[in-house]
């Protein structure tokens, strides 16, 4: 295992689920982990039942002006950042349909899994470009691929869809800053999400370590699961 000492990595929506077992394996690599969370008292205590340097910043991706703070204090801090794996995620309303539009939940989901994520890449993209080797980590969905969408989850399925079209947007402009940016589908967990009977945590946690770990010649502007390509 290689490991990663004094890199930052900073995950949104980190207090428990995918986001807090990723930050457990990256801590497991070295990385200091910053657990982005809206809750901070529950963050804490997450990040005391972690092994390695973890620690919990309050970043809620909904509030509008939550992202710039967040940067900044991280600037603060630790002067850097290396990883911003975008992991925030609500509303998977699978028994949802397209026509009978709840414009309450759609809007909810568009402002967590799209802006949310947009205005931290764009808050924290400088602190990223400044090492010269960052990761920027969209955690998306199969549910988001065109290719093999369906009915069912409209409000989740098309925030994916729209921060896939955002990381190909993401990593061209980024492009040769020394920044990868790639989205990640972690699979069908087995979280408070996604519910019993999916794949353990630590496997879609993986996946995302995976982008988050890449070597400087990894590719950028991708879609994977497992480190396999996926259709968009």
């Amino acid at each position: 295992m290689t490991t990663h000492p004094n890199k930052v990595t900073l995950i949104t929506g980190a207090n428990r689920g995918i986001g807090l077992e990723t930050g457990r394996q990256l801590a497991k690599r070295g990385f200091t982990v910053l657990l982005g969370v809206r809750d901070l008292a529950k963050g804490e205590a997450a990040a005391k039942a972690v092994e390695g340097h973890v620690e919990a910043i309050a970043f809620d991706v909904a509030a509008f002006d939550a992202a710039p703070r967040a940067a900044d204090e991280v600037k603060r801090r630790f002067g850097r950042l290396d990883v911003l794996i975008n992991n925030a995620a609500i509303h998977y309303d699978s028994g949802s349909r397209a026509l009978r539009p709840d414009w309450t939940v759609i809007r909810e989901a568009f402002e967590t899994n799209v802006f949310g994520s947009w205005r931290a890449a764009a808050a924290f993209a400088p602190l990223l470009k400044a090492g010269g080797h960052g990761r920027l980590v969209n955690v998306s969905s199969e549910a988001g691929s065109l290719a093999s969408m369906g009915a069912g989850a409209p409000a989740y399925a098309t925030s994916k869809a729209t921060l896939n079209a955002l990381t190909r947007v993401l990593a061209a402009e980024l492009r040769g800053s020394g920044v990868l940016v790639n989205a990640i589908c972690p699979g069908w967990v087995a979280t408070d999400m996604g519910g019993p009977g999916g794949r353990p945590v630590a496997q879609g946690a993986a996946g995302i370590v995976w982008a988050a770990t890449l070597p400087d010649d990894g590719p950028t502007g991708g879609f994977f699961r497992d480190g396999k390509r996926l259709p968009w």
